[in-house]
């Protein structure tokens, strides 16, 4: 077989991409907060220091997201995108990326994240690596056929900037190239490469890293992941049905009552007002969700049960209605914190009542790369987050369990198609 050899000039490129991407994600990411700082007064909203007026709540996701909807008019690549439609677009020549749409973007993105709304960082993180990948391209002048390759570039250098997880950012790019092969194929691997590691773990030793704090393996986790897919199952009817009901009742109302021409701008201010109300009563069930993930994989806080579940439909209101606000961001970490809700609640209730020696914290981070998993179809993704976030035997092996036959029962249900922030039944 003839082997194939990559253009030396690719290997350029690659470097001189991650670190414009690098560089420009860091800065997209601190203008984020820097923004959350200024527009909310220096008040750590999602830690409970909020003493500011009932109408300021309200009006800084208002005026936020209208301002949003104005930038998106003006400059329609400012909207959200994913990878492979942006590849797509650049293929039929429908897409045109300058400089200054990836500023744009980056600025309509960062007030989205700041005001409120339930987007992630993700999303715009991978859209601006692939943009500057692609304008970059002109410099290297490489062939058509690469594009794909180009983009996925840019696009890896985005996430692992912003996950700070390398090889989360290689796994998001390589299930995006060669998506249909991996749809098919990933799921069984998985599978019985888990199934075999958890045969073999009994008696056999692993190859040990004597500074690694996650070798220690747990059967109960197996269990307690076979009784966790039917509470997955039941959370994923809730979300796509509590998502579509709702956006197909306010879609219709406002269809009804004010016609096509006005619809983004009152979809925006119903958003508005549905985060200033989330941001007024629960503000912890605002924003991307980044803060809540990392708290409860930590075991940094202590939910009661009520609550747990009263934040996730708050979180699924919130991400539904920012999405179809024109919120600038992804979905991928707003999924994260539903899903950590939902395992960390499993927990809870398992070992109290059903006494499983298990960890809430540890179900929480296997509950969130689940639930994004199977949302986004992105199963290989999904597990290698779960590696690099916890190094842990128990949460990586219950998670691909999970993972794998969660996603082949939503599938048969749901008919889950890959899934992008911007792609909204209209």
């Amino acid at each position: 077989m003839k082997q194939y050899h990559l253009p030396t000039k690719i290997l350029l490129f690659s470097i001189i991409t991650g670190i414009l991407a690098g560089s420009a994600v860091t800065v997209y990411v601190l203008l984020s907060q820097a923004f959350t700082t200024l527009l909310f007064l220096g008040h750590d909203i999602q830690r409970g220091d909020n003493d500011l007026p009932v109408l300021y709540l309200y009006a800084i996701p208002i005026l936020s997201i209208l301002f949003v909807n104005w930038m998106i008019k003006r400059d329609n690549s400012v909207r959200e995108y994913g990878v492979a439609e942006i590849a797509q677009a650049v293929n039929e020549g429908k897409f045109n990326i300058s400089i200054k749409s990836v500023i744009l973007k980056m600025i309509a993105s960062s007030i989205s994240l700041a005001s409120g709304f339930n987007v992630g960082n993700e999303g715009p993180s991978a859209a601006i690596g692939a943009m500057i990948a692609y304008h970059l391209n002109r410099l290297f002048k490489l062939p058509a056929k690469f594009i794909q390759l180009i983009l996925s570039v840019g696009a890896s250098s985005g996430i692992a900037a912003v996950f700070v997880s390398p090889i989360t950012g290689i796994t998001f790019a390589l299930e995006n190239i060669a998506y249909s092969l991996l749809n098919r194929l990933v799921g069984p691997i998985i599978l019985g490469a888990t199934i075999a590691f958890a045969i073999a773990y009994q008696f056999l030793t692993p190859l040990i890293f004597d500074y690694s704090i996650g070798k220690y393996f747990d059967y109960d986790y197996i269990e307690a992941s076979l009784l966790f897919i039917p509470v997955m199952v039941i959370s994923l009817y809730i979300y796509f049905g509590l998502k579509k009901y709702i956006l197909h009742f306010i879609n219709r109302l406002i269809m009804n009552h004010f016609g096509q021409k006005y619809r983004d701008t009152i979809f925006a201010i119903i958003g508005g007002l549905v985060i200033g109300t989330i941001l007024l009563y629960a503000p912890y069930a605002a924003f991307s969700g980044h803060q809540m993930v990392e708290d409860l994989i930590n075991d940094k806080i202590n939910i009661p049960i009520i609550w747990i579940g009263i934040i996730i439909i708050l979180r699924v209101i919130g991400t539904a209605v920012s999405i179809y606000s024109n919120a600038v961001g992804g979905l991928f970490l707003p999924l994260m914190s539903i899903g950590a809700l939902v395992g960390y609640g499993f927990a809870e209730i398992s070992s109290q009542y059903l006494g499983l020696d298990i960890q809430a914290y540890a179900f929480a981070a296997i509950g969130a790369s689940v639930f994004m998993g199977v949302v986004m179809r992105l199963p290989l993704t999904a597990l290698v987050l779960s590696l690099e976030v916890t190094y842990d035997y128990n949460v990586i092996t219950a998670t691909a369990i999970t993972l794998v036959l969660t996603g082949f029962l939503a599938d048969k249900q749901f008919n889950i198609q890959k899934l992008k922030a911007n792609e909204i039944d209209r």
